[in-house]
């Protein structure tokens, strides 16, 4: 964990700089810092485990294979069939399900010791998600409808012509360009909230107990309580903001294979 009790004796609150941290070596002339590290981690683990859980799979599942399936058939169940139905749910369920499970494999790393970074709180993985999220809207509302997709998102049915001049450009804006732009966000400013609040309470928690010490340990005491209450809030805003951004890509993947479109 970042200490921010300053040389000076001073307590300095974290900042956005914890999201801009010194790169520690380069590859092919790319520099890696440490936030690529543990998205690097993260992806490691979420292959690990899935290959581990899938391999020799038996029809009476051990624990572990257990567990996977569990996982799996919560975004079958719960995102894509839920929302999609099962045709169109198991024709997206790929991509869903990637999307559920890497960013819960990145969010979670920013309650695990020695990491303490969440893979998703700089812009280039939300914001990768939410193209890759954009993309499949328009696959999906272009293929069921090639030619009216984008004439019926922007042109809704039943709405008289001299209102299209209002209606159009508000269209334009809410469908293709404040979802990316909103999922993106989302995702992002969650997990650096998350990120930052952990690192203060327990950055607080070291400077009353080490720094300061006397009857300051009693702040320290408060401030670590509050520490492990929000680690467990993570968790918890972890797993949601994973489902919430794999559940609204199912709801746009929804809206534009609609019949009327």
């Amino acid at each position: 964990m970042i200490t921010h009790a300053a040389e000076d004796g001073g307590f300095h609150a974290p900042s956005i700089n914890e999201f801009f941290p010194a790169v520690l070596f380069e590859i092919g002339g790319i520099p890696v810092t440490r936030v690529h590290l543990i998205q690097f981690i993260a992806t490691i683990a979420l292959v690990l485990v899935f290959w581990l859980g899938t391999r020799g799979m038996t029809i009476v599942p051990r624990r572990f294979q257990s567990v996977v399936e569990m996982g799996l058939g919560f975004a079958r169940d719960n995102i894509a069939h839920d929302l999609l139905g099962k045709k169109d749910g198991d024709r997206f369920l790929p991509i869903l399900t990637t999307i559920f499970f890497m960013i819960l494999f990145m969010n979670i790393t920013g309650i695990i010791p020695f990491l303490n970074l969440a893979g998703t709180a700089i812009i280039a993985v939300p914001l990768l998600l939410a193209i890759v999220s954009y993309v499949t809207f328009i696959y999906a509302g272009i293929k069921k409808s090639p030619k009216n997709f984008f004439k019926n998102s922007l042109f809704p049915a039943g709405v008289p012509w001299p209102i299209y001049i209002i209606v159009t450009p508000i269209e334009l804006i809410s469908t293709f360009i404040i979802r990316p732009v909103t999922l993106t966000l989302r995702l992002l400013m969650n997990m650096m909230v998350g990120h930052l609040l952990l690192v203060l309470f327990f950055s607080a928690t070291q400077f009353f107990l080490f720094t300061m010490g006397g009857w300051w340990s009693l702040l320290a005491a408060g401030s670590l309580a509050f520490g492990f209450a929000f680690t467990l809030f993570e968790i918890l805003v972890a797993v949601l903001q994973a489902y919430v951004f794999a559940l609204l890509t199912a709801v746009y993947i929804q809206l534009a294979v609609a019949e009327e479109h």
